[in-house]
């Protein structure tokens, strides 16, 4: 027998061409994570002219991760009216109108609005003062501060526009006689003010001098009357507190509540608005009920004194409700105005001086927008952008340059740009789609806000 004999090189060579896993080695490579997509932060914001807004951007990975950048981050404003520095992402309004910001990394983009307002937005008139809305988010006030409705944390009257707290993220205001109501952005419901019958809504009967706010809940409307108020809840529901002598609450009793209470089971109010003793609401398919003192008829439902529970006015479907002291105001779907209840200085505008216990139809035009009632006065909003005006002018808050009662609409000036429109037991306040401010009427406790306490008979600029 022959024996072959093996070096040991070749014997570990025929077990690695025999495929021995234990010599086997092997090579790994890490993937490559790239940038997929860019999300910018706020995304389509509003700022006021001449505010700046800080804008940033998040990237997601090709591997599911997301982080902030900043590295080999550009951004751009596509027009002229907002400009933005590339490498910080800070963003100034230069003009009114709308821009498109980009933000680039390498060949990934991505865009959003941004919408430069003027510096006003809304207003709400009071008894005797007024809450204005700019467009930052903030809120400002003027005018009777005895009770604490001015939010300022004083009780000092103030005749010349006053921040109330430091807060950017408020949405609608509105102004009862003594106390207001403000929403901020996420929903919830602040009050400040006179708080003798609990229309405050914080379970107490103490005025308040700052803004305080009222449960947890989310609220998409608000209305401040005399000395109650009413709410609809992001769900729908409605709600009511505060004086209820005559059944103005709707929950069909006569007793004040110091804490929103819900009334009946509907979830599909939409709107509200508040007189010295009533209550009107609208349901999404458009009807309208009213509630509480109907001694004049300003409930709208025939002649019963008081209506206990919210009822339905008529057959109609309406865009637009407003309540004054003992009347009401509202424009039907197809563009008509209507108004009914107390009529001694014409605050109905359909010619006459006498009450009326249903919806009237105010003239034959159908393009009427927007309306809003105080004491014994009225301002609308024609589609046209026009405002005009009607009722009670001892004050001249119709703004017609005179101190004489008008018994019809009556155009103010002859501006067609007007945006939103408010009015005070005496006083008025109007927005143009400019963002500029104007006030007129009475003055008495510096309501207008201009630093001084003289009537004004016609629209005023206020800075």
């Amino acid at each position: 027998m022959k024996f072959k004999f093996f070096s040991l090189a070749a014997l570990l060579l025929l077990l690695s061409a025999c495929g021995g896993k234990d010599s086997t080695t092997s090579t790994s490579t890490t993937p490559t994570v790239s940038l997929v997509s860019l999300a910018i932060t706020p995304a389509n914001s509003t700022i006021a002219l001449g505010s700046t807004q800080q804008f940033t951007a998040t990237g997601t990975y090709s591997d599911g991760s997301t982080a902030a950048i900043t590295k080999d981050l550009a951004w751009t404003a596509g027009g002229t009216v907002a400009s933005i520095t590339s490498g910080t992402g800070i963003a100034t309004g230069l003009s009114l109108g709308t821009d498109t910001i980009t933000a680039t990394v390498g060949k990934i983009t991505n865009t959003t609005k941004l919408v430069v307002q003027g510096p006003y937005l809304s207003a709400a008139g009071g008894g005797s003062h007024s809450i204005i809305l700019k467009s930052n988010g903030t809120i400002y006030s003027a005018g009777l501060n005895r009770n604490g409705q001015l939010g300022d944390s004083t009780s000092i009257d103030k005749a010349s526009l006053t921040q109330i707290g430091t807060a950017n993220i408020w949405t609608v205001v509105s102004a009862g006689e003594f106390h207001t109501l403000a929403l901020r952005s996420d929903g919830s419901l602040w009050a400040w003010g006179f708080n003798q019958n609990g229309q405050l809504g914080d379970a107490s009967l103490i005025d308040k001098n700052t803004p305080v706010k009222i449960g947890t809940s989310s609220w998409i409307a608000i209305a401040a009357g005399k000395s109650h108020s009413v709410g609809v809840k992001k769900d729908g529901t409605l709600w009511a507190w505060g004086r209820n002598f005559n059944s103005q609450l709707g929950d069909g009793t006569v007793i004040d509540r110091v804490e929103p209470v819900q009334i009946g089971t509907i979830k599909t109010w939409t709107s509200v608005a508040a007189g010295a003793g009533h209550s009107l609401a609208r349901r999404s398919d458009g009807t309208i009920w009213g509630w509480g003192n109907n001694t004049n008829g300003q409930v709208g439902v025939g002649p019963t004194l008081n209506v206990l529970a919210p009822t339905q006015i008529g057959t109609s479907t309406w865009v637009s409700i407003a309540a004054g002291s003992n009347y009401s105001t509202a424009i039907r779907a197809d563009g008509a105005l209507f108004s009914w209840g107390a009529n001694e200085l014409g605050q109905l505008g359909n010619g006459a001086l006498s009450d009326r216990l249903n919806p009237s139809q105010v003239g034959t035009l159908n393009n009427w927008a927007m309306v809003s009632s105080g004491d014994k006065h009225s301002i609308a909003l024609k589609t046209d952008g026009t405002i005009w005006s009607w009722g009670a002018n001892t004050e001249g808050q119709l703004g017609i340059n005179n101190t004489i009662t008008q018994l019809t609409p009556v155009m103010i000036g002859d501006a067609k740009n007007w945006k939103s429109i408010a009015t005070g037991a005496s006083h008025s306040l109007a927005v143009k789609a400019d963002g500029t401010l104007w006030v007129w009427g009475r003055n008495l406790d510096g309501q207008l806000g201009d630093g001084k306490r003289l009537n004004l008979a016609v629209p005023t600029n206020l800075p």
